[in-house]
């Protein structure tokens, strides 16, 4: 089939399948966030897979269509113009999944890729801590090897879908006697376990995006350890580097058809005839084309097998700039309608209403941009990360390298 027959059927497909609903975050905290709940979006997800929309370049052998970029690259430029409820799959689909299918073994791929692409299975990534997010290496939960696996005991925070998913990827500490970053570990994890509680945490949206998760004695077999004990750090390095992948090819705020601060919206309801707001509009535009061709040429190199290792930071980092861009842009066109509305939803904002059902749309998407600077790794991580591993200029100073862990202070037990 050649791309615009490609196309043109997965233009026809989408037309006939995606829900009317105001906002595809389905689960994502409850109101109207979470259009037609986590069931339907698990119907949708199944649908799209029988079609073959869904894991068009994985391989075929473990679930994936197995297909080119170009057709990802089709149907996505078709389904830019649809809602698709797919928000609680995003973190499998682009961090859990991948890492899989680079990582796993033969036996892991074939239990959880397909499941994870029909939708049959939501995950969620376990790595950030109270005391270990920027610094990840520094996490303090610990796995226990015992007969027939490990025990797991610990805390995690800043989960995304956590409350909905049905696995994990978990980096956990296995030894203490070595440096931090070598005596790490990831494990698959059943978040139904006994000893798993998730409890769901609001953020300044009101929406409860993230979570903090509780483990306490929860049992993971032994074939579920991804990579090899004591291997966790690198096992990690890959999935953050599908995470930033994944979050930077998001491109601005402007994912979704109903986005109120999408540069379509803000266009129709901007004064073009002002030559300042022209300007800011085309910066948003370049600014948006550049990181999707530089997204496209990252995806395409990691395609035919090179790494893309630290520019994915740098990817990341352009993303979350655009986005604080975007919404001060939205801000300055709407006014004191960026932050009131009328009960009914009624408002006078980009599109001629507040962007969902009830009021409020603009209001939520410009309380959660500064959230793009943090999630994934914060800017200042980022920056560090471009700096050291992309420019080659000289790293921080580092005083704990080679100290084992059970030495440091952050490790929560006194120094010897």
């Amino acid at each position: 089939m050649d791309l615009e027959e490609y196309r043109r059927r997965a233009r026809t497909w989408l037309e006939a399948n995606v829900p009317d609903v105001p906002d595809g975050r389905a689960g994502q905290g409850g109101g109207a966030a979470d259009p037609g709940g986590v069931a339907a979006a698990k119907e949708f997800m199944a649908k799209l897979y029988d079609a073959g929309y869904s894991g068009i370049t994985w391989p075929a052998e473990w679930g994936g269509q197995g297909l080119t970029q170009a057709e990802e690259r089709a149907f996505a430029a078709e389904a830019a113009a649809f809602t698709l409820p797919t928000y609680v799959f995003s973190i499998g689909l682009g961090m859990c999944g991948p890492t899989l299918v680079d990582l796993g073994t033969d036996a892991q791929r074939r239990r959880h890729i397909r499941p994870l692409l029909r939708g049959e299975e939501i995950w969620c990534q376990l790595f950030s801590e109270p005391a270990a997010g920027s610094d990840v290496a520094a996490l303090q939960t610990r796995a226990t090897a015992t007969d027939g696996g490990w025990v797991v005991d610990g805390q995690k925070v800043w989960t995304s879908v956590a409350q909905h998913a049905d696995r994990g990827l978990l980096l956990a500490r296995t030894d203490v006697d070595v440096p931090k970053h070598r005596g790490l570990t990831m494990f698959i994890v059943d978040m139904h376990a006994p000893g798993v509680t998730v409890r769901p945490l609001r953020d300044m949206t009101g929406r409860a995006h993230f979570n903090e998760i509780f483990f306490d004695g929860v049992h993971i077999p032994a074939e579920n350890v991804v990579g090899r004990v004591g291997d966790g750090w690198n096992c990690a390095v890959t999935t953050l580097l599908h995470e930033r992948l994944s979050i930077s090819s998001g491109v601005g705020m402007g994912g979704q058809k109903d986005n109120p601060v999408a540069f379509e919206a803000l266009r129709r309801s901007a004064d073009t005839a002002d030559p300042v707001v022209r300007d800011r509009l085309v910066e948003l535009h370049i600014r948006s084309r550049a990181l999707a061709l530089f997204n496209q040429r990252l995806a395409q190199e990691t395609k035919a097998g090179i790494f893309p290792g630290a520019r994915g930071s740098a990817a990341k980092l352009l993303l979350a700039e655009l986005t604080m861009f975007q919404a001060d842009l939205a801000t300055s066109l709407a006014g004191p309608e960026a932050v009131a509305w009328s009960e009914d939803g009624t408002g006078d904002g980009p599109e001629g209403d507040a962007g969902t059902a009830g009021g409020g749309g603009l209001a939520h998407a410009l309380a959660l941009a500064p959230a793009m600077a943090l999630g994934g790794g914060t800017n200042e991580i980022m920056r560090n990360i471009v700096s050291e591993r992309v420019l080659n200029l000289p790293p921080e100073p580092r005083t704990d390298k080679n100290v084992p862990f059970k030495e440091l202070r952050t490790s929560g037990e006194a120094p010897r």
